[in-house]
């Protein structure tokens, strides 16, 4: 991990959340909104969604309608609709308008899961969290960082593997790495900057132009530093 931490940091350093938004409640509706879309599409929704309604106050009192006409691109619009409305009214009447800052609390919001809370934790509020998403949960199985499929278990396992000051930074970049180089079809193994620390099957052999690629067969990572150990010993 602290390699590949390394390696990430070399190549996102100061990439911040791509998500645009300018206050906490701000990006609590940019992160419900991104539920199965992509952060540029929401990018492109929230602009005018945030003239019509900006604060929680504002959605509470939203006309379902017009609300679902505003967020529709971002898929799932009626449910979103439902969760917007329900959580701007929660955040009202029981935290006195402000998006609450713990994880306990956070749940409890209407559309609000883990994931979401600790975008907010980790973005908002400053405060270690581990963002897990399908990217994050992606990378993490094919680095060998958790054997489970479970949000939470993944979650947990990478909180005792990164160093909580970095929580937030670093399951960011893992975020980011499998966004743009450790995608789901046809990972781009040669453009991967810790491709030497990977051992799994989906690992590819750069493709030429138009060709479609193969599967690289990997050899154990223990047998490889053992053979670059022993290349070392005979060199000196």
């Amino acid at each position: 991990m602290a390699e590949v931490l390394a390696a990430l940091d070399r190549r996102f350093r100061n990439r911040r959340i791509e998500l645009d938004a300018s206050t906490p409640w701000e990006l609590l509706v940019a992160t419900i909104l991104s539920a199965q879309c992509t952060d540029d599409r929401v990018n492109q929704v929230v602009p005018p969604l945030f003239a019509v309604y900006r604060t929680p106050a504002a959605f509470a009192a939203a006309d379902r309608a017009t609300l679902e006409r505003l967020i529709k691109p971002t898929g799932f619009f009626r449910a979103k609709a439902q969760h917007l409305i329900a959580c701007g009214h929660a955040v009202m009447t029981r935290f006195g308008g402000e998006v609450p800052k713990t994880m306990e609390e956070l749940v409890t919001l209407p559309g609000v899961g883990r994931k979401t809370a600790n975008v907010i934790l980790g973005n908002a509020f400053g405060r270690p969290a581990v963002v897990v998403d399908t990217h994050v949960t992606r990378v993490s199985r094919r680095l060998e960082f958790s054997a489970s499929t479970d949000p939470v278990r993944i979650e947990f396992d990478l909180q005792r593997l990164i160093p909580e000051s970095r929580w937030t930074v670093g399951s960011h970049q893992i975020l980011l790495h499998g966004r743009y180089v450790c995608v789901a079809r046809r990972p781009r193994c040669e453009d991967c900057t810790i491709s030497d620390l990977c051992d799994s099957p989906d690992k590819r052999l750069a493709s030429p132009p138009g060709g479609a690629g193969q599967a690289l067969v990997v050899m154990p990572r223990a047998v490889r530093r053992d053979r670059m150990k022993k290349t070392a010993e005979t060199d000196r």
